[in-house]
């Protein structure tokens, strides 16, 4: 039986592709730096865990998969090389993963994430028995990944470090294109060449789904010479082969319905939609998995109407519950075109409340390269708290985000660094009725938890998923 070993298997990735592979009948172990919820319900599904890394905890293994946090010098690493061993990061190990499957690869700066989910969520419900791995855990599934019997394996396309070009998908989705990660893409013309990659990579007799609504995903799908494969657009504009119409918002969410647009026939209207989900950008998330669901021959009726009931992913707009009238919101926005979505769909969904956004900014680079997006982005709420920076995978340059918060109007943000002191502020600061988003794709969760316990005059505090 292969033994593999995953070092950062607490992430969202590659705890993922532990759970792929245990249920496969590997051997699975792995480590990480700090407990985690994915390391906790990873060990808890049957993976052997270690907290911290050491050079023993590779003995045995056959195969090691490493994050790409994961540097050459890291022990683990080390004595994996001198032991002969293997090491592989994602995009290196992500054709064995998915060999023999109809692959499904869901890219973009955006919304790829809720997009996954959706699709996945959509072929379980209709009995398709799909493998899939999500970038965060799909509510109703409670997981964020799985084997999975069927044809389809449905995969969140990760950019970063150029994950995604170790795949070879049948059906490649891009629901948009916005410089980010600058530390792995220091131009913008570096981050659309390696979409172009990506695309290049979509098997011969495949499709290509792009949203033409987003202006660099409309210009590189312009830009794309003819091949053996597909290139279709959804959206709502004109050149969109799958359209979305009559888009209204009914109690705080969006409803459209979809036209399929070609040039030998009449549009034919494919179904109608109401999302449990607030936000137009949802809307486009939806779009996308239909347009899939439709490519693939699949009943209508019965992917619009399991849609319907997709109550989204966890830490995107992950309505966590209210204490003492307060809503708290955990989002995982970490670049502006997120958190201004994220606020518009707030503002949608509870549009007589005060809207907080308590932001913990992710990486110094990205932090620092897209301030001014980050002052517009913020400048939606009414109150706005700004933490430290989550460093990630980066060292400290002597960069603060104190200066995006005196950069907001006055009297609207505050920087607090540390946790304590933010929850303390909050606490006293949070009135009946206010909305509380907190936005990390970090560790500030334990700031939305606190919350839930400590506001003033409720101990009990509701909770339920996507609902209000």
């Amino acid at each position: 039986m292969t033994h593999v070993h995953l070092i950062g298997i607490g992430g969202s990735g590659l705890s993922a592709i532990a759970r792929v592979l245990l249920e496969r009948g590997y051997t699975v172990s792995g480590s990480d730096l700090a407990p985690s919820p994915l390391f906790k319900a990873i060990t808890e599904a049957g993976a052997r865990t270690f907290i911290g890394h050491r050079a023993e905890q590779v003995i045995g293994a056959d195969i090691i998969i490493r994050s790409s946090a994961i540097p050459d010098d890291n022990p683990e690493v080390v004595a994996a090389f001198h032991a002969g061993v293997p090491v592989f990061k994602r995009s290196e190990f992500l054709e064995e993963l998915t060999r023999g499957k109809n692959t499904l690869a869901i890219a973009g700066s955006h919304g790829k994430t809720t997009t996954t989910a959706m699709l996945a969520w959509i072929l379980e419900e209709l009995g398709t028995n799909p493998g899939y791995i999500v970038g965060g855990m799909v509510n109703q599934l409670d997981c964020n990944a799985r084997d999975g019997a069927g044809p389809f394996f449905v995969i969140e396309a990760d950019e970063y470090d150029s994950m995604f070009l170790g795949l070879s998908p049948q059906i490649a989705v891009i629901t948009n294109i916005e410089h980010d990660h600058p530390d792995c893409f220091p131009t913008m013309a570096d981050y659309r060449d390696a979409f172009k990659a990506f695309i290049a990579r979509v098997r011969p007799d495949g499709l290509a789904l792009i949203c033409t609504d987003d202006p660099a995903a409309k210009a590189l799908m312009d830009e794309i010479q003819p091949t053996e494969i597909s290139i279709v657009g959804y959206g709502t504009t004109p050149e969109a082969s799958y359209r979305a119409e009559q888009v209204t918002v009914v109690k705080g969410s969006p409803h459209f319905n979809l036209v399929h647009y070609t040039e030998s026939a009449e549009p034919k209207h494919l179904g109608s939609v109401h999302l449990k989900l607030p936000g137009f950008h949802n809307v486009l998330n939806a779009m996308a998995t239909l347009a899939v669901c439709h490519h693939l021959g699949l009943p209508m009726d019965k992917a619009c109407g399991a849609l319907e009931k997709f109550e989204g992913a966890g830490r995107r707009f992950d309505v966590l519950g209210q204490n003492n009238g307060v809503t708290i919101i955990d989002d995982y926005g970490h670049h502006p075109t997120q958190i201004k979505a994220t606020l518009e769909a707030a503002c949608m969904r509870y549009p007589e409340s005060k809207l907080w956004a308590i932001w913990q900014p992710h990486t110094y680079t990205r932090t620092q390269t897209l301030e001014s997006e980050f002052i517009t982005a913020l400048n939606l709420a009414d109150q706005v708290l700004i933490l430290k920076i989550y460093a990630a995978r980066e060292a400290d340059p002597g960069y603060s985000a104190e200066s995006i918060a005196a950069a907001l109007p006055e009297d609207k943000a505050v920087y607090i660094p540390k946790f304590d002191a933010a929850i303390e502020f909050l606490t006293s600061h949070l009135e009946p009725g206010d909305v509380a988003i907190i936005f990390s794709a970090g560790d500030a969760t334990k700031i939305s938890q606190a919350l839930l316990r400590g506001l003033p005059g409720d101990s009990n505090p509701s909770k339920g998923g996507q609902h209000d």
